[in-house]
């Protein structure tokens, strides 16, 4: 509508209805996709290498076949923002938590060491 009266072209909204009808009808309009299935094709193409799946195969019978490693973000008072490192045993329920300043590689090299120590088993 605002298109047609910059051109100094004026039609009622349903008249600009039917016409966008008809041309739908011929094949002459193509509405693009709507963003939720944009979003979802999106998510399919794209590779994960931060969070791969388990493969179906493979058995989870012994504590230390599957640990789940997680990080969040605590917002304290003040403005101070923490990041919390959680691992879980899925086998024994076996938690390790530790608090960071920041979520770097040196953060996490030093939560993975904290593992090895505290988890009863390899």
């Amino acid at each position: 509508m605002v298109l047609l009266a910059r051109e100094k072209l004026f039609v009622s909204v349903s008249m600009a209805g039917r016409i966008l009808s008809a041309l739908k009808r011929r094949g002459a309009l193509h509405e693009p996709p709507k963003p939720g299935l944009l979003l979802r094709q999106h998510r399919k193409l794209r590779k994960r290498p931060w969070a791969v799946r388990k493969p179906k195969y493979w058995p989870i019978e012994h504590p230390g076949d599957l640990v789940e490693i997680d990080t969040k973000e605590i917002r304290m008072p003040r403005g101070v923002l923490l990041k919390h490192f959680s691992a879980r045993d899925v086998v024994s329920r076996w938690d390790v938590v530790e608090v960071h300043r920041r979520a770097t590689s040196l953060a996490a090299a030093r939560f993975l060491d904290t593992l090895l120590e505290r988890f009863p088993f390899r």
